[in-house]
């Protein structure tokens, strides 16, 4: 329907009212105050805490937790805040390249807005093993956003949760049980901890002292027999003896046990949204051995990276030297996501893109391995 113009009979008098509409807005400036505006908003500092970027942080304390296992606690620039059971990306400079890996956050989320976190870290892997190995106190780190949907979700989980962890898979459950013991979260949490020795466990004495009407913790050994503890794997029989009626399914650890927890669940006929897995890293893929190069643009600047069959885009790119994005690096998040100019490729797993990425030709490095010469655009970190 089309605007009709209504003729005023006196449309003089709009005139008059445009001509004083000056002299109104100058009284009004003038009435202001004189004070300048302020530099920055509630709301401005608000975001900044909630979404604060890369930052650097201080490694102010390791702490030993097993024989292949230790926890970074770090202070950083400004205050995180996170969710129990997030990740965070850590990374420095190693050698001539600029490496993060993503960990699941062991400290409790108040700890973070005090500007003191804590990453658990088991020996395995390149950036792994250098930070077991070489990583000492003071030195400085560059850690990302908290990241991860691996968090109690109230509306549509269960209050109560089954953790299922596998080694250094507790990390979370660890922040998470901390989290309900100081109020930030409110649901009950039996963990069932499998390890291969008691010497495997880690936070043992802390989830011990966190016991409680909410929080519940039941050991398993793998390769022991011991009083006070369960002997095996975690199997549906094991699962009934400490839970029923409705709960939700969170599960951290490597991948056979996903797939033999997975096995066991089916006696639950449990819906898909009350089963929760916490994605793992892509690694070394199994073929043989073969090179390409990879032709990557970022920015203005173009560069020539030899890519290596067995390993992820992203790593090839790493090995160069090229700071480029990663986050989950498990093709989950897309903060990856680069142009495919040319060539192929393999994806690790499920096909995690979202459909926009896959219909106009985006990738994720984290996940995909090259199967030919390719070329890239890929995003600045």
């Amino acid at each position: 329907m089309s605007f009709v113009f209504k003729k005023q009979i006196f449309g003089f008098m709009d005139l008059l009212r445009f001509k004083k509409m000056v002299p109104k807005r100058r009284k009004k400036l003038e009435e202001g105050s004189p004070a300048p505006l302020p530099t920055t908003y509630r709301v401005n500092e608000t975001a900044k805490t909630l979404h604060p970027g890369y930052q650097s942080a201080k490694l102010v304390r390791i702490e030993q937790n097993t024989a292949d296992t230790k926890t970074y606690v770090f202070e950083t620039q400004r205050p995180l805040y996170f969710r129990a059971g997030q990740y965070l990306t850590v990374g420095c400079k190693v050698g001539e390249s600029f490496v993060a890996r993503p960990y699941a956050i062991s400290s409790a989320p108040r700890a973070g807005l005090s500007k003191i976190l804590s990453v658990t870290v088991k020996k395995c892997g390149f950036f792994s093993g250098y930070l077991f190995d070489k990583a000492k106190e003071e030195d400085i780190f560059t850690i990302g956003d908290p990241s991860g949907e691996f968090c109690y979700e109230p509306i549509k989980d269960s209050k109560q949760v089954l953790a299922l962890a596998g080694g250094s898979g507790i990390t979370p459950f660890y922040s998470m049980a901390q989290a309900i013991a100081d109020g930030t979260e409110d649901f009950s949490l039996t963990i069932l901890y499998g390890a291969k020795t008691e010497a495997d466990i880690i936070f043992r004495k802390e989830l011990d002292a966190l016991v409680s009407d909410k929080i519940k913790v039941v050991y398993i050994l793998s390769n022991e027999e011991k009083e006070g503890f369960e002997h095996g794997f975690i199997t549906s029989e094991l699962i009934k003896k400490y839970v029923s009626g409705d709960f939700t399914v969170m599960m951290c650890g490597p991948g056979a046990m996903y797939a033999f927890a997975d096995s066991q669940l089916k006696d639950f006929n449990l819906p898909i949204k009350r089963v929760k897995k916490e994605a793992n890293c892509v690694g070394v893929r199994d073929v043989k051995d073969a090179e390409y190069t990879l032709t990557v643009h970022i920015g203005f600047e173009t560069y020539k990276v030899k890519a290596q069959a067995k390993e992820t885009i992203l790593t090839a790119m790493e090995r160069a030297g090229l700071q480029v994005p990663s986050k989950c690096r498990a093709g989950g998040c897309g903060f990856c996501h680069s142009k495919l100019v040319s060539g192929k490729f393999t994806i690790a797993g499920a096909d995690k893109r979202r459909l926009a990425d896959t219909k106009f030709g985006y990738i994720h490095p984290c996940c995909s391995y090259p199967d030919s010469d390719m070329e890239l655009i890929v995003p600045r970190a």
